[in-house]
């Protein structure tokens, strides 16, 4: 049942943030291995990208990729949260004197974010590779000739084989264990902090939930961002006849690339988009989360006391 709530709470968020994450992928490979002023500017900004997707594909263009990233949310985390849910139940977050630590929720984030990472990677490359096919006016990054989920999923398996499926999960495995472990760590001290403070005291609630969650949707974006712009590259990029990167033989040879051609910026494009896709699917991932629990709690569970968190 864990893993289930976990599902149900991320899809959920998933709905509404799709179109945020199509935005955030086409940024991400606007100028691959480019410096600045040689190439195409075809997304100015975060508004104005939405804006040339709709009226260059059309409206339902900014739910790119949307089955598999149902799927996807499914496997990630349902492994995710379910797995921390689990280790919520015997109390493996806290400390002896039943604080919330920082280092155990972390940890448990971390090691929740790879298992969710290999789980989910297969979906996770359609899912992108999808978001990146555009029209050729607007196209950025390589471009896949891919119309839905099923022809993604035969191109990979002819062109790359099974084990292609999970080509990218090196770049997948450090963006979820460091968005994991910094997500799940401020949500839950966060949520200590605003329920036991002497400043400003929010009880145990939806309130609460929201704002630890608006915390954890900062965090996230700053220290995954890079990571996620890394991993979006290694995904969507063609691979040769003997199935290998034609653009990156590997993780490091991924960043000593765009260090050299992007520098330093070149490892933060898309932020903007990034946070406004992270932040609301953080906050509504973990408000769904929260509540489904309780639902849960409440209905199955009714011989135990309700613990609202």
């Amino acid at each position: 049942m864990e893993f289930g709530i976990g599902a149900l709470s991320a899809i959920g968020a998933c709905f509404f943030t799709n179109p945020l994450e199509v935005v955030k992928t086409r940024f991400q490979l606007q100028g691959e291995l480019r410096k600045r002023g040689q190439y195409t500017v075809h997304y100015k900004n975060f508004l104005h990208a939405g804006y040339i997707i709709a009226k260059t594909e059309g409206i339902l263009a900014l739910q790119k990729g949307l089955v598999p990233a149902l799927y996807h949310q499914v496997l990630l985390n349902g492994v995710r949260l379910g797995g921390y849910q689990i280790a919520e139940d015997k109390n493996l977050y806290k400390k002896k004197n039943g604080e919330v630590s920082l280092l155990n929720t972390i940890a448990i984030g971390g090691v929740m974010g790879v298992a969710g990472a290999y789980a989910g990677s297969p979906l996770q490359l359609m899912k992108i590779r999808l978001q990146a096919q555009s029209a050729e006016s607007i196209a950025v990054g390589t471009q896949h000739k891919v119309s839905g989920t099923f022809s993604a999923l035969t191109e990979i398996w002819k062109s790359e084989g099974f084990f292609g499926l999970w080509r990218g999960v090196t770049g997948s495995v450090p963006r979820l264990s460091v968005g994991s472990a910094s997500q799940l760590g401020t949500f839950y001290v966060a949520k200590e902090f605003l329920a036991t403070n002497s400043y400003y005291q929010v009880a145990p609630g939806l309130l609460n939930t929201f704002l630890a969650s608006m915390m954890g949707g900062v965090v996230v974006a700053i220290t995954m961002g890079p990571l996620d712009v890394i991993s979006t590259r290694l995904y969507n990029q063609g691979v040769d006849s003997q199935g290998k990167g034609v653009l990156y033989s590997g993780y490091f040879d991924c960043v000593s690339k765009m260090w050299k051609t992007e520098g330093f910026r070149g490892f933060y494009k898309g932020i903007v988009p990034c946070y406004m896709r992270i932040g609301p699917h953080t906050v509504l991932c973990f408000v769904f989360w929260d509540e489904l629990k309780k639902v849960h709690q409440k209905f199955f569970r009714s011989e135990e006391p309700l613990v609202t968190s």
